[in-house]
């Protein structure tokens, strides 16, 4: 019996130690945080959808092109032409938008073959990778600097479509129309098909139209 006495006498002094090692646990967690307690992130969103867009461009190709641009401007006949040298990289992309094809671009011609009216191949878009280009060097900018460089670039990036209509983009774009278009839409329809430009169908069963 001395022992259970002893127990009952030392159980308030167990409870109290038990309690206050909660206590502390819990103001310890709440102060300084756990080590494994990620801080609470709150994020707000309000999107709003501002325009819907049908797509309808299919990409065929992309060239990419380096230039060393020199873009001089003159400012005063008594004063040196300000310059500016770029390297720039660009690209530009041919496509065919098939939002232009219609019904009446479709021609039937007996039970073996489809003569389909594309439309004209296009840059669907060109643009500058500033990632990758620099400015090299500038000279006689009198305090003009952002705006010469500014002009240069929107000037280079003029230069890649340019560029790319030069080197044969639309053609291209053409011939990967072909390689692309023509095994899927013969596996889809069952017929040989015949791409041509659009506005250019050559189909002797169909009366021109006045």
């Amino acid at each position: 019996m001395p022992l259970i006495r002893s127990l009952f006498r030392l159980l308030p002094f167990i409870l109290l130690f038990l309690v206050g090692w909660y206590v502390w646990r819990h103001v310890n967690d709440s102060f300084f945080g756990a080590d494994d307690k990620q801080p609470e992130v709150i994020v707000n969103h309000n999107t709003i959808l501002t325009t819907v867009e049908e797509l309808g461009r299919m990409e065929l190709v992309r060239f990419n092109f380096k230039d060393v641009v020199e873009y001089e401007k003159e400012v005063s006949r008594w004063i040196p032409n300000s310059k500016v040298m770029l390297i720039v990289t660009g690209e530009a992309v041919g496509c065919v938008d098939f939002t232009k094809l219609t019904e009446q671009d479709i021609h039937f011609q007996g039970d073996s073959l489809v003569q389909i009216s594309l439309p004209e191949p296009e840059v669907c878009y060109y643009k500058i990778d500033h990632n990758k280009s620099k400015v090299f060097s500038k000279e006689n900018t009198y305090f003009q600097d952002a705006d010469l460089v500014q002009e240069s670039y929107r000037y280079a990036e003029a230069n890649v479509k340019e560029a790319a209509i030069n080197s044969g983009i639309l053609q291209q774009t053409k011939v990967n129309a072909e390689k692309v278009l023509k095994p899927m839409l013969e596996e889809i329809t069952g017929r040989k098909v015949v791409l041509v430009p659009q506005h250019r169908i050559q189909n002797p069963e169909m009366p021109k139209k006045r």
